[in-house]
């Protein structure tokens, strides 16, 4: 099984952070707009559209409010994997600020190079979307 893990630092307020990492149904409009173009909510699923034309269904797996930290699944659209697990966490670093941590599980192994390039553009549209929130 593939892992893609990502880390950075926001200079945001990790409650910030989770105030929008929580809202599933809005990434287009909250977590990362203009890299997700659509994103339409039907009960625990979202459907996903990004800007290269990809689309996939993401179901919610956890809401986690205490650790900030949310999960979810891909169970339909263009990818087409065996297995994908995903979550996302808002952790507070010793001075205030938010470590964004993104971690997905794969099968199969080459979905991982465009999984890679999707937590990369993603992570650098988070970073300029909630960087300096406070």
């Amino acid at each position: 099984m593939a892992s893609v893990h990502k880390e950075f630092v926001l200079d945001s307020d990790p409650e910030v952070v989770w105030e929008v990492l929580r809202d599933f149904g809005a990434v287009h409009q909250r977590l990362a707009p203009g890299f997700v173009i659509d994103t339409r909510l039907c009960a625990d699923t979202r459907t996903v559209t990004f800007a290269d034309g990809t689309v996939v269904a993401e179901r919610l797996v956890d809401l986690d409010a205490e650790h900030r930290r949310i999960a979810y699944t891909v169970v339909g659209g263009d990818l087409h994997p065996s297995h994908h697990n995903a979550w996302m966490q808002a952790v507070r670093t010793e001075d205030g600020r938010t470590r964004f941590v993104w971690h997905t599980d794969v099968l199969p192994d080459p979905l991982a190079a465009p999984i890679t390039d999707f937590v990369e553009r993603g992570s650098e549209v988070i970073r300029r979307t909630l960087g300096n929130r406070e």
